[in-house]
């Protein structure tokens, strides 16, 4: 008897993990401001502007009234690549509650090129599409900003 309790605790305390992982790439519907920015310049710059951008939108607004995810499609994927220079300031931003979507068809063109699938930061989804991603989020209400 009391080993069918265990099990039942372990499997309520891997949904309450599952709940929480899923979580953490969802949306903050109670945001009072939803932005979606675009990278799609494989620039360093840009990519820098970007991650600057999100950190100043966090800091105006406080991370619990605003809502971010950086888009990168196209040249701008690079800034999502796992060996980025950026990555320990997206790793700060994703505990901040920033998303990061990863377009899936530039991946598949990337590896293609590349002759390897490029390996991506821990903390980007990948998306169907980024282009979608954006139009999708747009209609929900962000405000799509281009640094």
């Amino acid at each position: 008897m009391k080993l069918l309790h265990v099990k039942q605790m372990l499997l309520l305390c891997m949904a309450v993990v599952a709940m929480f992982s899923m979580s953490a790439h969802a949306a903050k519907d109670f945001a009072d401001v939803k932005v979606v920015l675009q990278i799609s310049d494989p620039n360093p710059m840009k990519q820098t502007l970007v991650l600057n951008v999100a950190n100043n939108l966090i800091k105006h607004y406080g991370q619990d009234r605003v809502d971010v995810e950086i888009v990168a499609f196209g040249p701008g994927l690079r800034l999502l690549f796992a060996e980025n220079s950026n990555k320990d300031r997206i790793s700060s931003l994703a505990g901040n509650g920033v998303r990061f979507s990863a377009c899936s068809n530039t991946v598949k063109a990337m590896s293609k090129k590349l002759g390897y699938a490029p390996e991506l930061n821990s903390n980007a989804k990948t998306v169907p599409a980024g282009v979608v991603q954006i139009v999708d989020l747009v209609k929900k209400g962000y405000t799509l900003v281009k640094p």
